[in-house]
């Protein structure tokens, strides 16, 4: 390990890290194959158990248990954002900030900031394979 004032090149750090990169795209693929089969086994299970007439089972394998998602869509934004107005139903909505709106919305009405609200501001480094 380098002292304190011997820094590390940074054409040296920069190579390890694309080296850290791309060894991760790989692990990556091969999770994404996993979870491919995953999603194959879990199809296969759920055929079977709709087959068998059973929402859960125990085996040696493991437990399987088949349950209903339900998952909530809308195809006419302005009409939803109506309703829930109508309905004052904020809560229908998730509870975060979309990031980008937000700073458009304060970069064009400076200084009307919503009560409560902060922010986090960090330097970030971007490293990308050299040219030649």
């Amino acid at each position: 390990m380098p002292n304190e004032d011997e820094a590390i090149p940074l054409e040296t750090l920069a190579r390890v890290y694309r080296k850290i990169y791309l060894k991760a795209q790989e692990v990556q693929k091969q999770l994404d194959k996993l979870d491919e089969q995953k999603v194959e086994l879990k199809l296969a299970m759920k055929d079977q158990m709709r087959e068998l007439g059973i929402t859960s089972v125990k085996t040696a394998g493991g437990n399987i248990s088949l349950s209903t998602k339900t998952r909530y869509y809308t195809d006419d934004w302005d009409s939803f954002k109506s309703f829930v107005i109508e309905n004052d139903a904020i809560d229908l909505f998730e509870q975060r900030i979309a990031q980008k709106n937000m700073a458009i919305f304060l970069e064009e009405n400076p200084g009307k900031v919503p009560a409560g609200l902060s922010s986090l501001s960090e330097n970030t480094v971007t490293v990308t394979k050299p040219t030649k």
